[in-house]
């Protein structure tokens, strides 16, 4: 299995788990997730109020995934005027926000940041130079009185 192949699975086990599947791991089953996943916020938008919830999601990787997965579940991602790009602001029930969707996101992100950093490390590792550890720490030189 590829290692993008191997993301997929895994993302579709993460949404299967927070959608509350039994099995997951085909798309049928992730789709069935997200089915759950947006009844359980259908009911929450009708027995709790609306609000407008604030992330700051700096990471550019991290705020696409994040604005899909709002997109997924029928949430309205947006920022106003003059907010940092890294501001997403969403409206919804705040149990679904704090319950389901902000922890599937953190999954996901977290999968997909190790994806990111396992590729990049390897592609430098083969067409960069093979050493790809951090740099070296060293003592700061002794400074002469003056």
């Amino acid at each position: 299995m590829t290692p993008e192949q191997v993301l997929r699975e895994k993302l579709r086990k993460i949404e299967a788990l927070f959608g509350g599947a039994a099995t997951a791991g085909e798309k049928a089953a992730a789709e069935a997730a997200a089915d759950r996943i947006r009844a359980r916020l259908r009911k929450a938008a009708g027995s709790e109020k609306v609000e407008e919830v604030r992330f700051s999601v700096p990471d550019v990787w991290s705020r696409q995934l994040f604005i899909a997965l709002c997109r997924r579940y029928g949430l309205t991602p947006f920022r106003f005027r003059r907010m940092h790009r890294q501001t997403i602001v969403v409206k919804g029930p705040r149990s679904f926000i704090d319950q389901t969707l902000w922890p599937e996101f953190q999954d996901l992100s977290a999968a997909l940041s190790a994806y990111l950093s396992e590729i990049t490390e390897k592609l430098i590792r083969e067409e960069v130079h093979g050493e790809t550890s951090d740099a070296e720490e060293r003592d700061e030189p002794k400074r002469l009185a003056k």
